[in-house]
């Protein structure tokens, strides 16, 4: 019979504590997939007490943030602005698991939480700005403030935002990644403009955020395709569209009110029926009508 491993925090667990949980049950799923958590107070171990009770193995027991222990920098020695408890317990799986030292989301992610977890955010541009409130670990305090009774319910909500940014990130880089090996790019007299075949949408957000106007993505797999233009540009697609119905009677097409959206296919509309048209072709009608 598997042995059950336990891992301690400290009551109403910040990003850091939490994200050391989450490497350990998401990335050691073999020794840590049906850990039990544990809270205690800051710098506290688990009490010996508790220990019996639960008949655990102290071998088994895992501090994290907590504990001044392998996993706790709240030690003269581990007390530099590059450590943080998350970083150990990173640093500890990928010297098991070589394939995660190479991960980055993964050290994005950490790279974050060791920023924040010395109040890294001083240095932001416009610091003060409300934007930085809708960060995790400052929703993770929002939900501490709102349900201080629960420490597991804090813990879950953290983990749950940490997958969520890890899926997000995995796309992204992704995105990066095929950025800088697929696409076809062309000029028009509104700008630069980039066609690519993927099915990942962070392309398009991520070539705009790098200087193009136009973006067009089809999707290899479902036929689909959305285009889009910069939000700060005068261009708009009302032309684009009315030529497009022109050709297209078989795909379903909505044109955002603002101009700047023309949308074949979305996980918001399940109805919709992808394009005929090929991605040349749309190329070919934009650089028509808006050359």
């Amino acid at each position: 019979m598997q042995k059950r491993r336990a891992l301690v925090i400290h009551h109403a667990p910040d990003l850091d504590a939490i994200g050391g949980v989450w490497l350990f049950t998401r990335f050691e799923l073999q020794d840590f997939g049906n850990a039990k958590v544990f809270f205690v107070n800051p710098g506290d171990i688990l009490s010996p007490i508790e220990i019996s009770k639960e008949e655990l193995d102290p071998q088994d027991i895992f501090h994290v943030d907590t504990g001044r222990g392998q996993f706790d920098h709240h030690t003269v020695e581990k007390s530099s602005r590059s450590i943080c408890a998350t970083s150990l317990v990173y640093e500890y799986l990928s010297s098991k698991h070589l394939e995660l030292s190479q991960d980055r989301a993964l050290q994005s992610i950490v790279g974050f939480v060791t920023e924040v977890d010395h109040f890294g955010e001083i240095d932001w541009p416009e610091a003060e700005n409300i934007r930085y409130s809708f960060m995790i670990h400052e929703l993770i305090r929002g939900q501490e403030l709102a349900d201080q009774q629960s420490d597991e319910r804090q813990l879950q909500f953290g983990l749950q935002c940490l997958d969520n940014a890890y899926n997000v990130l995995v796309n992204q880089h992704k995105a990066e990644e095929i950025l800088s090996s697929q696409g076809q790019t062309f000029a028009i007299k509104a700008g630069k403009c980039l066609a690519i075949t993927t099915k990942n949408d962070d392309v398009i957000k991520l070539a705009q955020k790098r200087g193009s106007t136009l973006v067009i993505r089809k999707d290899p797999n479902l036929g689909s395709v959305r285009i889009k233009v910069r939000p700060d540009s005068s261009m708009t697609l009302e032309k684009l569209y009315e030529a497009i119905l022109s050709r297209d009677s078989m795909g379903s097409w909505y044109y955002h009110p603002s101009g700047k959206m023309l949308i074949n296919g979305s996980r918001k509309q399940t109805l919709q029926k992808p394009t005929p048209l090929s991605l040349e072709e749309i190329i070919a009608l934009v650089k028509e009508l808006y050359a």
